[in-house]
């Protein structure tokens, strides 16, 4: 006879009054985790209590029920509780529903409750999201709903949009929450799946890599030209912005390049409309100029257009307000808001005043032309006032005949061979008066030379022991060739090169060095008077340290340390070294770093690894190993960023590049040998940092439980 199998019984439920209930000292729970007191109360009070509190009858000392009951399974929902009833939103003799324990251990009552629970996969809590928002609740009603922020609540929605294949493989554990998240950058899910399959060949799956992927060929919002243009007008052309919400995306990436790059031309177009009225020969329209495209242009030397005596006023009361609140503060460390933002209205206000509008000679307008572009901060950079040396008016000489270029008349002269210039002394010789003649007669040419030659002497002799105003004659003479045209008024041959680049990678023109190099050379150019004939008497009315940082700046436009594959110059690159130490160059301060476009992307992947190797340790370039080129310079990007890593062409001899690593030779034998053979889980925050204090799947199975 088959023998019966013995029946359980399930312990009783019924309603006990909260005033009946305690807490039990046999909870096994002491650290408080997941979702507060304070909200499980509000919780309870929107929805009721989902689960039964798992209670014991207290005992007298014969064993007798004493009517209370203690509480040692679902202590969080019991304060919870308690909290209410001391809130007055409910009634102390409130029915609570338990379930009655008499066997076993109160201990192991607590301690089953919490450990046989199965949390809630992340996924679901994903899925939940979504299902409540396709049901009709916003996304702030769900974040209300379950205490988060909205932009929580919009992660996990961007979570569960995420193609269902990746999903289903995320939920059977094949990928990484981090790399989930990754996915999420481009709403494709073919795209998305595409990018799964290639990664299976892949050493590593890190979610950077899959980030790269989805947005390979899209451009940065942080992009000059998408700044231009403005998000907002893109969006409105139909245009797509893929975004990234779990980490900083600079505001995206745009999808469309195409779309980009034709309303950048038509609103350059639309912004030179009124610059072409203003009456210039000629206007050169594009996003980017190369660095030097002004040079051996004469620049014209404008005015500002002069102050009304309403403006004038203005701008004293100004200014007498703006000393009135710095006297008043200068001594506060905390700054009213209110004062604070008049101050900044007063000093954009005089801002105005300094940067009004340039008056040029009309004359001179119809000569000149101008350069429209976009700088690096994607505003409209717009450089007026250039002459081409075809546009210059004839210069007409004493004698009545028209000169050309000065500049290429001065350097025919100074390369003119010895024997042309004796041979002319001689036809002067011969040209002399006769003895007979005892008029007044012009001194003959070759004596003239003769005599200026002894005065020469004696003027560098002279010179020589007056350093002060040999420093103003060589800061004169620079000042004439890199300040005005057609200037030649000085004795002393010095003259300054401002080397043009033969080659240079694109945004040369937005760096810093560029920046500082021009504002500073147009601050200069507006105090030095416009005609080159008054530049002495300017330069000797300068004080001491105007002329030195003058002087400073002129001798730095002559600098060209660029090595070229034609003209190398090894003992100017290596004097070149010597002038970076003397003024502690640091490129990696200066705003350089190594990106695909300007080292990376153009170098072997030998090269790439030991580029890593050396910022970041031998392990990280292990890491990459085996991607491809064009994947390996993408991650190399991402690694030696913040390092301050530097290829050695921009290294400054002596200096530490990476502090705390210690660089991995690799020999160039071995670098090229490399290049011919190859050709946890963090949970999401409001801040989008990708590290929530607790994750998803803690928080889901604390509001599930309670």
């Amino acid at each position: 006879m088959p023998k019966s199998v013995a029946k359980i019984a399930l312990s009783s439920s019924r309603d006990i009054p909260f005033n009946r209930l305690v807490l039990s000292q046999a909870n096994v729970r002491r650290i408080k985790a997941g979702v507060s007191i304070e909200e499980l109360a509000e919780d309870i009070a929107r929805r009721t209590l989902l689960q039964s509190l798992t209670v014991r009858p207290i005992l007298d000392d014969n064993g007798a029920e004493t009517g209370m009951f203690e509480v040692p399974a679902g202590g969080r929902r019991f304060r919870a509780l308690e909290l209410l009833v001391k809130q007055k939103r409910l009634a102390r003799n409130a029915p609570v529903p338990c379930v009655v324990r008499t066997e076993g251990l109160a201990e192991e009552d607590s301690l089953a409750e919490n450990i046989q629970r199965a949390p809630l996969h992340p996924l679901d809590q994903f899925r939940a999201f979504l299902t409540l928002r396709e049901k009709g609740k916003s996304e702030e009603e769900i974040a209300a709903a379950f205490f988060v922020s909205v932009a929580v609540v919009r992660q996990r929605l961007r979570l569960a949009s995420v193609s269902p294949k990746l999903l289903d493989v995320y939920a059977e554990d094949g990928m990484t929450l981090d790399q989930l998240m990754g996915f999420t950058v481009n709403p494709d899910h073919v795209r998305q799946e595409q990018v799964w399959e290639a990664l299976q060949r892949s050493y590593t799956k890190e979610p950077h890599q899959i980030r790269r992927m989805l947005t390979e060929g899209a451009v940065r919002a942080s992009d000059k030209r998408a700044q231009f243009v403005g998000v907002e007008a893109y969006e409105a052309e139909g245009g797509v912005i893929l975004r990234d919400l779990f980490n900083s995306d600079d505001g995206g990436w745009l999808q469309d390049p195409g779309l980009l790059d034709r309303l950048v031309v038509e609103k350059l177009e639309r912004e030179t409309t009124p610059i072409r009225a203003e009456g210039w020969k000629w206007l050169e329209v594009s996003p980017d100029f190369p660095y030097g495209h002004t040079y051996d242009l004469r620049r014209l030397i404008g005015e500002q257009r002069p102050l009304t005596e309403d403006e004038i006023a203005a701008h004293d009361a100004l200014r007498a307000e703006l000393d009135k609140l710095e006297e008043s503060y200068c001594q506060t460390q905390d700054i009213p808001e209110e004062v604070d933002q008049r101050l900044a209205e007063i000093e954009s206000a005089l801002a105005a005043f300094e940067e009004r509008p340039v008056v040029y000679d009309p004359d001179e307008i119809a000569r000149a032309g101008a350069f429209v572009s976009i700088d690096g901060s994607g505003a409209l950079r717009i450089e007026r006032g250039y002459v081409r040396p075809e546009d210059e008016p004839p210069v007409a000489s004493s004698d009545g005949t028209v000169e050309g270029d000065s500049k290429e008349v001065g350097a025919d002269t100074a390369s003119a061979p010895e024997h042309d210039s004796a041979a002319a002394l001689d036809a002067s010789d011969q040209a002399e008066a006769p003895e007979d003649d005892e008029g007044v007669r012009t001194i003959p040419d070759r004596l003239v030379t003769e005599l200026t030659a002894h005065r020469t002497l004696a003027l560098r002799d002279a010179l020589a022991n007056d350093p002060d105003t040999a420093f103003v004659a060589a800061l004169h003479a620079l000042c004439l060739r890199l300040f005005y045209r057609y200037a030649l008024d000085s004795c002393l041959e010095i003259e300054p090169k401002s080397a043009m680049f033969s080659g240079q990678a694109p945004g040369l023109a937005d760096t810093t060095s560029a920046q500082a190099i021009d504002a500073r050379h147009a601050a200069w150019a507006a105090q030095l008077p416009k005609e080159p004939a008054t530049l002495w008497d300017a330069l000797m009315a300068f004080d001491h340290d105007s002329r030195q940082g003058l002087f400073a700046h002129c001798v730095s436009l002559t600098v060209n340390a660029v090595s070229e594959v034609y003209n190398r110059r090894p003992k100017a690159i290596a004097h070149a070294d010597r002038l970076a130490q003397a003024v502690a160059l640091d490129m990696a301060a200066v705003g350089w770093r190594p990106t695909v476009d300007n080292y990376l992307g153009r170098i072997t992947k030998g090269r790439i690894l030991q580029a890593v190797s050396e910022a970041k340790g031998d392990m990280a370039a292990e890491c990459i190993r085996s991607f491809k080129k064009a994947d390996m310079a993408k991650a190399a990007e991402e690694l030696v960023t913040g390092t301050g890593w530097l290829p050695e062409p921009l290294r400054t001899p002596g200096q530490v590049f990476a502090p705390g690593i210690e660089p991995a030779p690799i020999a160039d034998a071995e670098v090229e040998a490399q290049s011919a053979n190859n050709g946890g889980e963090p949970a999401m925050d409001e801040s989008g940092s990708g590290d929530e204090a607790s994750g998803p799947s803690a928080e889901a199975a604390a509001v599930a439980a309670e």
